[in-house]
């Protein structure tokens, strides 16, 4: 991002705050790796605890140790106090990185806004209920100091092991927690393949796994693969009521996926996580009635999926 850039964005919800922007050869230190025959990367949670009732039964499928790593903004339309609990809880028994929603709740000064970084396309009014989501969510977060202390903790990228692939796992992108190169649209797009092959080299990962974007996407780069799950607490797709995390394994899944491909001889698969869409819906309009920001920047959408396809995603 250019200086210029830097000043057209400087709003919150538009920006991409400096401490965000950690750079691709910041992965490339190997000393604190993790390891996993099986990892699951979940992002985009968004506070819905069916989905995480929906995760735990997705991973008693599994045959054996499975490494679970939720890679931001597990929170957001969690605004009741004991839901709020009850996500962080639950979430921070696994391993666990910030994104943007809980980097800005960590940080409490709303310079940021939600911290999305929204890129030009999406509309103002979007942005500003966002924001207004955000500021709802950081009055819930001030019920226990504690909280915000767990979420200052989390780290912005992890790297893990499976296998003979080393896996990159960030918020945003290769370069930035909230960056938008790893976009669905972006990643199949020919003019920015270049930039996307050099991160692989300066990171020392031969795959990316991330979310932020909310729309979820598979694409190839030589030897390389990102995938992005867009969001485990959400439909992804045109009418399939269901989220999506990424499975990265030594050994095929022993569930259905909706697209993959492998690198290094490792398997990387989006899987469907079908949770209680009916209690979601209700927990969520609980919490947003018709109206609210959320309500009008979501409902439609856990109603009835984005316009997207497995076939727009992983084309």
């Amino acid at each position: 991002m250019t200086m210029d850039d830097d000043i057209a964005h400087s709003r919150p919800g538009r920006s991409c705050p400096l401490h965000y922007r950690y750079g691709a050869g910041a992965l490339a230190s190997t000393a604190h790796d993790l390891a996993a025959d099986t990892l699951y990367v979940v992002g985009g949670l968004y506070g819905n605890r069916p989905a995480l009732d929906a995760l735990v039964r997705l991973l008693e499928g599994e045959r054996g140790p499975v490494r679970v790593l939720f890679n931001g903004d597990f929170h957001w339309f969690d605004i009741d106090a004991a839901h709020f609990a009850d996500v962080q809880r639950r979430v921070l028994a696994f391993d666990a990185i910030a994104g943007n929603v809980e980097a800005e709740l960590a940080d409490d000064t709303d310079d940021a806004g939600c911290g999305c970084a929204y890129p030009d396309e999406v509309p103002e009014a979007v942005v500003t209920r966002s924001n207004l989501i955000h500021a709802r969510l950081s009055q819930t977060v001030r019920h226990d100091p504690m909280w915000r202390g767990e979420l200052a903790a989390l780290d912005y990228w992890r790297a893990v092991r499976v296998g003979e692939a080393r896996v990159g796992v960030v918020h945003g992108d290769a370069h930035a927690l909230a960056g938008w190169t790893f976009d669905a649209r972006a990643l199949h797009d020919p003019a920015q393949r270049a930039a996307h092959e050099a991160a692989f080299a300066a990171a020392r990962c031969d795959v990316f796994a991330c979310s932020h974007t909310c729309l979820p996407a598979l694409a190839r780069f030589g030897e390389g693969a990102v995938i992005n799950n867009g969001a485990a607490g959400m439909p992804n797709f045109r009418g399939a009521l269901h989220g999506v995390v990424s499975r990265i394994a030594v050994t095929p899944s022993p569930h259905s996926p909706l697209y993959g491909t492998r690198v290094r001889g490792v398997h990387i698969d989006a899987l469907p996580l079908h949770y209680d869409h009916a209690r979601w819906l209700d927990e969520f309009d609980n919490q947003w009635p018709a109206a609210s920001p959320a309500a009008l920047n979501y409902r439609e959408r856990i109603l009835r999926g984005p316009q997207w396809t497995p076939r727009d995603a992983a084309p």
